[in-house]
């Protein structure tokens, strides 16, 4: 067991902490320059900063344990994690409300199997410990109606899922954040998509009332990504091989210009950051052939690579993510077996040197 385990369990079991054990917590914060000025870590404030997480460690634990149990696992696999990035990313979110003085939109961009939810369910909770209401809010949700929807693939046969730039309802995005973001305890309606209605085509639900709400989580497979130069598709990877598929990604990328006035509304980004990006096609394959060994429908491999395709011909993620990257507030890392990696965000030289999402992982040490 780690010596930051035992301080950890010392605080899971209410006893009280040495000062070596202190200075050992402080130590480890700043350890890696990178996360500690991702996480406004310094020598000036770290003490406080480790018994403001101490203290809320201890009242979150016992509500902690019983997500773990029902979704995670164990809850002692995840004391690192917990410590180390659920709860200073809470009590950021919470630092800059009060900075702020009203609601706070934070946006997440992350891809399929990079833990959304998962962040999104624990932010809620801790930060219900800091007093604050948080709301889980994705851009799934603005989904064009399913009428309205099929209009658009008549109009333009090559949107044949939902999910690429101009199958959502951007203006109904703008209106329900401009509301949110508004200090007011009026009743707010948040728009919400059912996947599952019409076959699995989707439509509109009734939208949730809520009311008070201090921190909207806003996620999604490109929140927050911008256009980029359209001669980036002149050698687009692969699967934008022919004409038809430069065509396709050159008016996706143009359809993000809609987006733009969205983003706008976000008060921070972070970005849950895939060294390989074809992970998220291994992760899939794997999530169907675990549903169908339960006696479940699921895609075939070959279907799968078809819909993952699809998406990454309308935005692919070797050639948007490094403008992400750059713009983001906060760089969460995720590896191969789903954990949480690296946390850091990019310095204006390397901002300024970012080609590709391989170069980011070179300079970083990947």
């Amino acid at each position: 067991m780690s010596y930051k385990n035992t301080i950890l369990n010392k605080l899971v079991a209410g006893n009280p902490l040495e000062d070596a054990d202190w200075r050992s917590l402080e130590k480890d914060a700043l350890s890696e320059p990178r996360r500690a000025a991702a996480l406004d870590l310094s020598a000036a404030t770290v003490e406080r900063d480790i018994q403001r997480w101490a203290a809320l460690f201890q009242r979150v634990y016992p509500e902690f344990c019983k997500f773990c149990q029902t979704t995670l696992g164990n809850p002692a696999d995840f004391l690192i994690p917990l410590w180390q990035v659920w709860l200073p990313l809470a009590q950021r979110l919470a630092d800059r409300h009060h900075q702020i003085g009203r609601p706070i939109v934070q946006g997440i961009l992350g891809g399929q199997g990079t833990g959304k939810t998962t962040l999104g369910t624990l932010l809620i909770l801790i930060l219900r410990h800091l007093g604050l209401n948080a709301l889980t809010w994705s851009l799934d949700d603005l989904y064009k109606t399913f009428s309205d929807r099929q209009a658009l693939q008549a109009q333009d046969p090559r949107l044949i899922w939902r999910g690429p730039p101009g199958t959502h309802d951007v203006a109904l995005g703008i209106e329900t954040l401009d509301r949110l973001r508004q200090t007011s305890d009026s009743v707010i309606a948040i728009p919400r998509f059912d996947k599952s209605l019409h076959n699995g085509v989707g439509d509109r639900t009734p939208p949730e009332p809520v009311q008070n709400i201090d921190i909207i989580l806003f996620e999604g497979w490109f929140v927050g990504m911008e256009p980029i130069d359209a001669a980036e598709f002149d050698h687009a990877p692969p699967p934008i091989v022919t004409e038809a598929d430069r065509a396709f990604a050159c008016d996706m990328n143009a359809g993000l210009q809609n987006y733009l006035p969205l983003w706008q509304r976000l008060d921070s980004l972070w970005v849950l950051h895939l060294p390989d990006y074809r992970l998220s096609k291994q992760w899939r394959k794997q999530a169907e052939q675990q549903m169908k060994a339960t006696g479940k429908p699921g895609m075939s491999d070959a279907e799968i690579d078809g819909f993952v395709d699809y998406f990454w011909r309308s935005l692919h993620p070797a050639l948007f993510m490094p403008t992400a990257l750059k713009t983001a507030d906060l760089v969460i890392e995720i590896q191969p077996d789903h954990s949480i990696g690296r946390l850091y965000r990019l310095t204006g030289v390397e901002s300024a040197l970012v080609r590709d999402s391989g170069w980011v992982d070179e300079w970083m040490g990947g």
